[in-house]
């Protein structure tokens, strides 16, 4: 298999195809705005089970190339531990934000039906930078762990409407991304061991919501830290509330995470993956296997 280009929803599918040939299966969790289906794969046989999340944002679909990989690798036997997948079970939805990977990566033309709108919430046809869904909502500020306090940070930021980044719509859950992977969430709540969201960049670990860590976060944390070299961090007021970790954390007491994967300037280009799959790698394989 290649990686660099699943941002293309033609190739995303093609590779989550090519993964249910040799043993995961593929199932899907809804549909985007503009009705792309939300895929996930499943690989093992085991009860507990871990969830893996790339591609919230338009601009770091880079994160749902190295879950692709790690499906492709996981499902082979190539890493983790043989046992993996005989006593555990992993879903993996490669890219939660399809349109906004697509308009980050190909941008909006004039023909486009959405060109006007998503443009002038862009302020200008350059949308590599393009993070929230198709409606201009930031999905990891949809979730309903501290929304009240993330929609006053977003005023104190002058946010009050649409556009691409930060936002976090209405109300939790507006948008049928988020809602879709909040609806898998709660089905798989009561076997779900841990859930990790890829994100770029700063190659951090974010493992705690409002000072709550669930038993065996911290220890798992510091594996992850080992075994990429990552640091422990803690978000910024801007990003400390509605997101997916936050909401599972805050809901569930589960361990969650978010992983900021490499470090430059978004978007991260591809001729990074390489060097961000070795680190990121070991996060993954220890998720699986908690």
């Amino acid at each position: 298999m290649t990686y660099g280009n699943v941002a293309d929803i033609r190739a995303l599918f093609g590779a989550a195809n090519e993964i249910t040939k040799i043993g995961g299966r593929l199932f899907f969790i809804g549909k985007s705005i503009l009705g792309v289906p939300l895929p996930c794969l499943r690989i093992g046989r085991g009860k507990e089970c871990s969830l893996l999340v790339g591609a919230h944002h338009g601009m770091e679909h880079i994160t749902a190339d190295l879950l692709i990989k790690f499906a492709y690798e996981l499902v082979k036997g190539q890493i983790c531990a043989k046992e993996t997948t005989e006593a555990r079970t992993v879903f993996i939805i490669p890219m939660l934000n399809p349109d906004g990977c697509m308009i980050a990566t190909g941008g909006v033309g004039e023909t486009h039906p959405l060109y006007a709108q998503l443009a002038g919430m862009n302020g200008g046809a350059d949308f590599s930078h393009w993070q929230a869904n198709a409606r201009g909502v930031d999905l990891n500020n949809n979730y309903d762990a501290g929304f009240d306090k993330c929609k006053e940070r977003e005023r104190e930021l002058g946010i009050t409407s649409c556009g691409p980044t930060r936002y976090g719509g209405e109300r939790p859950e507006s948008e049928p991304e988020s809602a879709a992977l909040c609806a898998l969430t709660r089905i798989i709540a009561p076997r779900l061991k841990v859930a990790v969201a890829l994100h770029t960049q700063g190659e951090e670990i974010y493992f705690d919501y409002n000072e709550k860590v669930p038993r065996g976060a911290a220890e798992l944390a510091e594996r992850f830290s080992a075994a990429s070299g990552y640091a422990l961090s803690e978000p910024e007021a801007a990003a400390s509330h509605g997101g997916y970790k936050d909401w599972v954390i805050d809901k569930f007491d589960i361990p969650a995470f978010t992983i900021e994967c490499g470090k430059g300037e978004n978007p991260l280009p591809p001729s990074d993956f390489d060097d961000i799959y070795v680190k990121v790698r070991g996060i993954l394989c220890a998720a699986a296997e908690f």
